[in-house]
């Protein structure tokens, strides 16, 4: 049997972290959810199981310029009253960087924010 077909729920342009106003409209009040690249791709569940209700920001903390995004996700929580950080991340390495990011930007905010951690294997599975 055909699988039904799944229904996109980003509900803003852009996401990528380099792109977006930290002050964008959509970004106020929000539940976040940061990303790296990887996920998407490697969790099938996506869209429902971790992007559903969120805004959503992707970087990727190898290949991306770490101290720029660090800044930009600051001037994020400093200007747009987040409610909740989501990281989602791959188990390898290189992606821990995420976290690491987005603990250190809500530090030098200020703020009181509260944030979790979703870790995907490689094989599209969620680890923790």
């Amino acid at each position: 049997e055909p699988a039904a077909r799944a229904e996109s729920t980003l509900a803003h342009w852009p996401v990528q972290l380099t792109l977006v106003p930290p002050n964008a409209p959509f970004l106020q009040g929000a539940d976040l959810l940061v990303a790296a690249h990887c996920v998407p791709f490697s969790y099938p569940n996506f869209h429902q199981d971790l992007l559903k209700d969120h805004a959503l920001l992707i970087a990727c903390p190898k290949l991306d310029d770490f101290e720029a995004h660090l800044s930009k996700l600051t001037s994020v929580f400093q200007s747009s009253n987040i409610k909740s950080v989501t990281v989602a991340r791959m188990e390898v390495p290189c992606c821990s960087g995420l976290l690491h990011m987005a603990q250190e930007a809500i530090r030098l905010s200020g703020k009181n924010i509260p944030m979790k951690e979703v870790i995907v294997g490689v094989r599209g599975e969620i680890e923790s």
